[in-house]
């Protein structure tokens, strides 16, 4: 079907996303990665998080891949051609800590937010009102997940009163934070 924006903008939105679906494909798979080797304390819900971000991820794969088709372009084909143009890191090692998965996925999350902003200014120029609206959503996405990321690495400071001091219990730092410094 052929698209009434121009050749070129075409040309050049059509290869932003695939770079996109190349990026999201990779963090696709590190997620689950990260999913499948969770360990420590946080397991079951570390474990289920990354389970639930990387269906988000992986239900961005075909909206995108399909706006490159709707405007007129070919898409990705193989894994060849997404080792190619992603720009998302592998992480091939045998161990890493539960505390350096979140904070992986938390940059690599952060930085595809970025780059979905970057695109998203260029496709807008191009007119394609469609793919920026579908990049608007994801960007949002992908802020939340590296959010939820960020705050699920700071678990053990959520129990620390000011000054290191271990609470017993989540109001008791509740009430240390408020200023209240009652022991437990």
């Amino acid at each position: 079907m052929p698209s009434d924006l121009a050749a070129t903008a075409t040309r050049d939105i059509s290869g932003a996303l695939n770079a996109l679906l190349a990026d999201i494909f990779a963090l696709y798979l590190k997620t689950k990665n990260f999913h499948w080797h969770m360990s420590g304390p946080h397991f079951r819900d570390d474990h289920l998080l990354l389970d639930e971000q990387a269906d988000q991820i992986f239900a961005m794969t075909d909206v995108v891949a399909e706006r490159v088709r709707k405007i007129g372009h070919v898409t990705l084909h193989s894994m060849g051609e997404i080792s190619r143009l992603q720009r998302v890191l592998d992480n091939d090692a045998v161990f890493v800590t539960p505390q350096d998965m979140l904070a992986e996925l938390r940059e690599d999350n952060g930085t595809l937010a970025r780059r979905m902003r970057e695109a998203h200014a260029m496709i807008e120029a191009g007119g394609d009102v469609a793919a920026s609206s579908i990049l608007e959503v994801y960007i949002d996405e992908a802020e939340r997940r590296a959010w939820f990321l960020y705050e699920s690495s700071h678990r053990a400071t959520q129990l620390m009163r000011p000054g290191g001091i271990f609470m017993r219990s989540r109001e008791a730092a509740s009430r240390a934070y408020s200023g209240d410094l009652r022991p437990n």
